[in-house]
């Protein structure tokens, strides 16, 4: 994640939000990362922390249709909207291919929507995510809201889109 603080380790990042819930040091770890300072300041001035970074990111990534501008942060109303959105590789009825349900976020609400973006964010850069990007092909697509209620035809003729992050530290 070097594109969001040099001395943060991605992977460790991604390991932590994985066992979020099943260790408190992961939870320690994931709360001390994400308030860490950029070294960047936010629109009205803040010192800017990983989190709005992560969250920053997601907007430009996955939030095209909330009418977000550049640089804005998604909230938890865009990442619960996009978070059913969301396929590994190719979309379909297995629930390993849904990225929401493959990481047990049941739920996108106030106490877990950045570290569901965090997750995105961290599994592109560093989890397996970007291993089967470099050695499978497979990436993260965007396709259409709430794949649980489309019908086999719209399924069939949805749109999807590939996304992807800039490599080797770019912003």
């Amino acid at each position: 994640m070097a594109s969001f603080a040099k001395d943060i380790d991605g992977k460790k990042l991604y390991e932590a939000i994985v066992d979020f819930e099943n260790n408190e040091e992961a939870q320690d770890f994931y709360y001390a990362v994400m308030d860490t300072l950029t070294g960047r300041k936010n629109k009205n001035g803040s010192d800017e922390t990983v989190r709005d970074r992560v969250l920053k990111a997601y907007a430009m990534l996955f939030c095209e249709d909330a009418g977000l501008e550049v640089g804005e942060k998604a909230g938890v109303d865009e990442v619960a909207a996009t978070a059913d959105r969301l396929y590994i590789g190719d979309a379909g009825y297995d629930p390993e291919h849904w990225y929401r349900m493959k990481y047990h976020f049941p739920v996108i609400d106030d106490d877990n929507y950045d570290r569901f973006a965090a997750l995105v964010i961290a599994d592109m850069n560093a989890g397996p995510l970007h291993e089967a990007a470099l050695n499978d092909g497979e990436t993260l697509v965007v396709g259409e809201a709430d794949p649980l209620h489309m019908t086999a035809s719209q399924r069939r003729n949805q749109q999807v889109k590939s996304v992807s992050l800039p490599t080797g530290g770019a912003q």
